[in-house]
């Protein structure tokens, strides 16, 4: 098997080495490694041994896109500890972990499969007709956030902000600055700002891709990003892939930025550490930074093509210059401008 360009070891070979690393049963007797897919800054594999299953994971040192973007190999371990807070708070709606191999910046984790399981992100693009995921998803990321805030929280996994600016900030907000000069100015506000913020444990990539839905309930995944921070970040996120998919997919239209209230209601339901209508219009001036984010900056979503690039430009430049108070606000004005309501 080929090797990557960094000369990392083939995929089997580190598999293998992890499962002996973990002492997990059976280990030296794996039958079938198959990659997975759907990142950039990992590689993922399904393991089968004599015993059982697992889903392997190993951080990258350069992520998988066109542009040169490298980041630290540690956040594994970050989102191992993440995966494990994540297992405290909410234990439905998380895997179950095999351990972790800092030196090898891999752990092993439940793979998560079977008839109720299916992705969040391949539900949407099928034109499945929603069924309150986002609004469960927003009350599951309220939860967390407010456990991160409580006062004994552990926070020392996670000083991680040197981390998130390389794979957030960085890569989606500067460099989006400087292929738009026109909104510079407030991209790089928006990027001092996050970088300032320490407030509650930000997961970092709440995307459809990252969200399995086992019998309808969200189990969250890919937690590279994970440091404290700014509150504002994980629901933005999230709100900008649901507009992003009511624009690709017109017959969904509708139903996805109505989940958008869904979401933000539960999600609010939990924020209690701040002034929630100061959160939410960070929320509110965030969102359409990312979704020029996902079409300029150095990991656009694949399934837009050029006219719909040209319509998220259009929309998130309207946004950016003239930020929403509210995320209702966002989905109307979204609607209006779509040509579909709310």
């Amino acid at each position: 098997m080929m090797t990557t360009p960094d000369d990392t070891p083939p995929l089997e070979e580190r598999c293998a080495a992890l499962l002996r690393a973990l002492d997990l049963p059976d280990a030296r007797d794996i039958r079938a490694v198959r990659p997975l897919g759907g990142g950039v800054a990992s590689d993922i594999a399904a393991v089968e041994t004599a015993v059982g299953r697992y889903c392997l994971k190993f951080a990258l040192p350069k992520l998988k896109v066109a542009a040169e973007w490298r980041a630290p190999v540690r956040r594994n371990a970050a989102e191992y500890a993440w995966l494990a807070f994540a297992a405290r708070i909410a234990p439905d709606n998380a895997v179950r972990l095999h351990g972790c191999a800092p030196a090898m910046h891999g752990f092993a984790m439940e793979l998560v499969e079977g008839a109720d399981v299916s992705l969040w992100k391949t539900d949407i693009l099928a034109d499945k007709p929603p069924d309150g995921e986002a609004a469960r998803v927003g009350d599951l990321l309220g939860r967390l956030h407010a456990a991160s805030a409580r006062a004994d929280f552990d926070r020392r996994p996670f000083d991680n902000r040197a981390d998130f600016h390389a794979l957030r900030i960085e890569p989606y907000l500067l460099f989006t600055a400087a292929r738009v000069p026109e909104h510079a100015a407030a991209l790089r506000s928006l990027a001092g700002e996050l970088d300032a913020g320490d407030r509650v444990l930000v997961h970092g990539d709440v995307s459809p891709k990252n969200i399995l839905l086992r019998g309808g309930v969200p189990v969250l995944l890919d937690a590279e990003c994970a440091t404290m921070g700014d509150a504002c970040f994980d629901p933005a996120f999230c709100l900008t892939h649901l507009a992003l998919k009511a624009l690709h997919r017109p017959a969904m239209r509708g139903a996805l930025l109505g989940a958008m209230g869904g979401f933000r209601d539960a999600y609010a339901a939990h924020a209690t550490w701040e002034d929630a209508a100061a959160l939410e219009a960070r929320v509110c001036r965030l969102l359409p930074a990312l979704m020029l984010a996902r079409v300029d900056g150095k990991s656009p979503v694949e399934y837009l093509d050029a006219d719909a690039r040209d319509r998220v430009r259009a929309l998130g430049g309207a946004l950016l210059r003239d930020p929403a108070e509210t995320v209702a606000e966002v989905a109307v004005r979204l609607g209006a401008a779509m040509g579909g309501e709310a």
